[in-house]
């Protein structure tokens, strides 16, 4: 049988190399920059709306594997759901990266994201992991 991490691993590797999320999104509703100076990682995250729903989000820049698949992994987890769940879900995502939550009712929200968590043992990832969901609070902040 296949150890979880070995699926998680798969998922990281095949959002960072074939993401179907990196990509111009027409008519967006908000476009964010989201930058780490500290390895040069640089996403824009592009989010159209339909009410208060998630209808679609796309991506597009550079980045470490990490960066590029927890970006891909966060557009999969939060597309179709409404601006309350996201902001859950995010909430739930950065404090399991942080180690401040290890509830598995809690993380079950993140869906595919949880292949991430593993993350939080890499001190030096953990900004890698976080930028698209950094990214993404501040264009809640514009809602």
């Amino acid at each position: 049988m296949e150890d979880l991490t070995d699926v998680y691993n798969e998922l990281i590797m095949e959002h960072s190399m074939n993401s179907y999320n990196k990509k111009e999104l027409e008519n967006a509703d908000f476009c964010e920059l989201g930058h780490n100076p500290n390895c040069g990682d640089e996403i824009t995250l592009e989010v159209k709306m339909n009410g208060n729903i998630i209808e679609d989000m796309a991506f597009h820049g550079h980045g470490c594997a990490i960066s590029q698949a927890s970006t891909s992994i966060m557009i999969d987890t939060l597309k179709g759901k409404t601006v309350e769940e996201a902001k859950e879900i995010v909430k739930t995502f950065i404090e399991m990266i942080k180690r401040e939550t290890k509830s598995e009712e809690e993380l079950q929200k993140l869906e595919d994201a949880i292949a991430l968590k593993n993350i939080s043992n890499m001190p030096a990832r953990v900004k890698c992991a976080l930028l698209a969901w950094h990214t993404l609070e501040n264009i809640f902040e514009k809602l």
